[in-house]
């Protein structure tokens, strides 16, 4: 099969897919690069466009090859030269389970979760209640109507967007003038509103293994720049610390890593996950569930992978194994 890297998308995320697909490369120069713009076309693009483009996280990348047509275009062209995709894809559709469909429509083999579970773990609040489910804790949901009464019980409250990323519109609800920031934000979009947890930020990655059974990486233990691991804290600052493994005690450390494949399994992943949790004083509380996490030089699932000795290029070639025989190819 022709081994071709997916990267872009028409998400605010599509910054970070050019960086993470920049790394991919190196590992595996051997695949063709297709690129998907903001018009919604895929374009060819060259090793030394993508290499070369600097300042990934800030500057837009433009493909310097031929135009393949519509993403529904390129994925038909997929299918008829029996190519499989490593996906550099973040956020948007490309995470929330629709681009997955259209592969599997075509039988198109791709890396990661399928659309399902893809669609499940994008919506913050069906994941939590679905994660609970298998007993993996996690904050207590707030109704937008019940926001004033929660700032008054908590103190302080945070609020994301429920279908998005992780890197955007997040609010620290520590006044009464945040309130109206998330009331507006959520006119926008749908919020998942929750009382803060306070402690230690961490995530867990999980990994599939050619025979089908799963293993936890070491945890990393994050300290982000100024508070907050926002987009800035993630891509842009140096300040940000992000040790692993983990300093936690070991009871804790083995915690993390049984409540990351536990919602792994509850939400029906393959592939690969990281899974972010709250580490409070009554232990490791469940944030989230990333399908396609951060591939980039900097990101969290590489150094993951190295702290558990496993080689970035024998970790992609496993994942490209994977795919192909969930498609049935």
């Amino acid at each position: 099969m022709r081994l071709t890297l997916l990267f872009g998308g028409l998400s605010r995320e599509r910054l970070v897919a050019v960086a993470t697909t920049q790394s991919l490369h190196k590992a595996l120069p051997e695949a063709d690069l297709w690129f998907w713009d903001e018009d919604n076309h895929v374009y060819e693009a060259s090793s030394l466009a993508l290499l070369g483009h600097q300042r990934p996280f800030e500057v837009p990348f433009r493909a310097d090859g031929h135009d393949l047509g519509t993403i529904d275009q390129a994925l038909d062209r997929a299918a008829a030269e029996d190519r499989v995709l490593v996906l550099g894809l973040h956020g948007g559709i490309a995470e929330n389970g629709e681009f997955q469909v259209k592969c599997e429509a075509r039988g198109v083999p791709f890396t990661g979760s399928g659309s399902a579970a893809s669609h499940l773990a994008f919506d913050k609040v069906s994941a939590k209640r679905f994660a609970a489910c298998a007993g993996v804790p996690s904050p207590a949901g707030i109704a937008l109507s019940d926001l004033d009464d929660a700032f008054a019980e908590y103190g302080k409250l945070v609020a994301k967007p429920a279908q998005d990323g992780s890197s955007f519109g997040l609010i620290f609800v520590n006044l009464t003038n945040d309130l109206v920031a998330v009331r507006e934000a959520a006119k926008e979009q749908p919020y998942l509103i929750e009382p803060f947890v306070t402690g230690a930020e961490a995530t867990c990655a999980v990994l599939e293994q050619a025979d089908g059974s799963l293993i936890a990486l070491p945890p990393i233990e994050i300290i982000p720049d100024r508070g907050a691991f926002d987009y800035h804290s993630k891509y842009l600052s140096n300040q940000t610390q992000e040790i692993c493994p983990a300093r936690f005690a070991p009871e804790v450390m083995a915690e993390i890593q049984r409540l990351a494949i536990a919602a792994h399994k509850a939400l029906s992943c393959r592939g690969y996950t990281r899974s972010d949790f709250i580490v409070s004083d009554k232990g490791p509380v469940f944030i989230e569930t990333n399908t396609l996490p951060g591939m980039t030089a900097s990101s969290l699932y590489p150094k993951a992978l190295a702290a558990q000795g496993i080689g970035f290029v024998d970790f992609l070639h496993g994942q490209v194994d994977i795919a192909v025989r969930r498609a049935g190819k």
